[in-house]
């Protein structure tokens, strides 16, 4: 029961995240996952059969907004669901030994990424533009289904910053398209989960749980948008990711580091994590002041940070 407790306040504390930033369901929940001790491949699987719901659910909530583009689901969701099917049945060959660090490695990049993004760059914005074509999508897609298959996570860091990127579709329907797809990509890993380590390898009690976290976090995610910047929410989540993930690294038998070069690692990711927040802090608070001054018709501060002015 004290298992199933901490998988549901788990599965709330991802969807809280990915509801604020729309990204890092899977890598925030596969962490939490690999820290209480679950095997690599089973981890994924849990991940990845509870997205089943909740990305079922965010697809719908988009689609009924107008957020999806019907197109970029098609060209991008195929490729997705073969790329992490793929990845799904290759990460379910590898021992549990190896699939740690691998595993690991991922979720360690894509938690640079993201607080890397956020940090520097905020939230992810985009322009209208031309259509995107297969040549772009179908890469993309691959690419994105196999990292989230076989990190436990990826398909929004891959993919939403690759479509904003583009230019050529409105930021809303990037992240209404992206969650869309998501359902295809999710169904396939399953699939391929299922096929490489059997249902019976699967906890579906767990899967339950995560998903009943997911629904109860879905309101409380949406007072945080409200009330939390998500540049400071992204520079905090990125740093737990990156720290709980590095840790792991340093131990396993790849570098088997030693106490003290661990303690170094750690100081270090520490003051660049606090640097990171406070300069989230310091750019949200300039961001605010421009916002004030442009609705009082003031000019903006001539030394007001870059970023501040886009």
């Amino acid at each position: 029961m004290q298992t199933l407790i901490l998988l549901a306040v788990a599965g709330l504390l991802a969807q809280l995240v990915d509801g604020s930033l729309g990204m890092a369901y899977g890598v925030t929940l596969t962490t939490l996952l690999l820290v209480i001790g679950t095997n690599p491949a089973a981890a994924s699987a849990t991940v990845h059969l509870a997205e089943i719901g909740t990305t079922l659910a965010s697809g719908i909530s988009h689609w009924k907004l107008g957020n999806v583009d019907w197109k970029v689901v098609r060209r991008i969701a195929i490729p997705g669901a073969i790329g992490s099917f793929a990845g799904a049945t290759f990460l379910s060959r590898l021992s549990t030994e190896a699939a740690e660090p691998v595993m690991s490695g991922l979720l360690l990049a894509l938690g640079i990424y993201i607080l890397v993004r956020f940090t520097a760059w905020g939230t992810p914005r985009g322009n209208l533009g031309k259509p995107l074509r297969k040549r772009f999508l179908t890469p993309v897609g691959l690419f994105g289904g196999f990292v989230d298959a076989t990190g436990g996570g990826g398909w929004g860091p891959v993919g939403t910053p690759a479509l904003l990127a583009s230019g050529r579709i409105e930021p809303r329907k990037v992240i209404g398209s992206i969650d869309t797809s998501e359902f295809i990509v999710a169904v396939a890993a399953s699939l391929g989960f299922l096929y490489g380590l059997g249902h019976e390898n699967i906890n579906f009690a767990w899967v339950g749980v995560l998903l009943l976290g997911g629904v109860i976090a879905a309101p409380i995610a949406a007072w945080i948008v409200r009330h939390v910047p998500p540049r400071v929410l992204g520079s905090l989540v990125g740093g737990v990711i990156v720290f709980t993930n590095m840790r792991t690294i340093l131990r396993s038998e790849w570098i088997d580091a030693s106490g003290g070069a661990q303690t170094a690692a750690y100081i270090a990711l520490a003051l660049v994590w606090i640097g990171a927040v406070a300069w989230s802090v310091r750019a949200h608070l300039a961001d605010r002041r421009l916002e004030r001054e442009l609705a009082a018709g003031t000019p903006p501060d001539a030394e007001e940070p870059v970023e501040a002015r886009e």
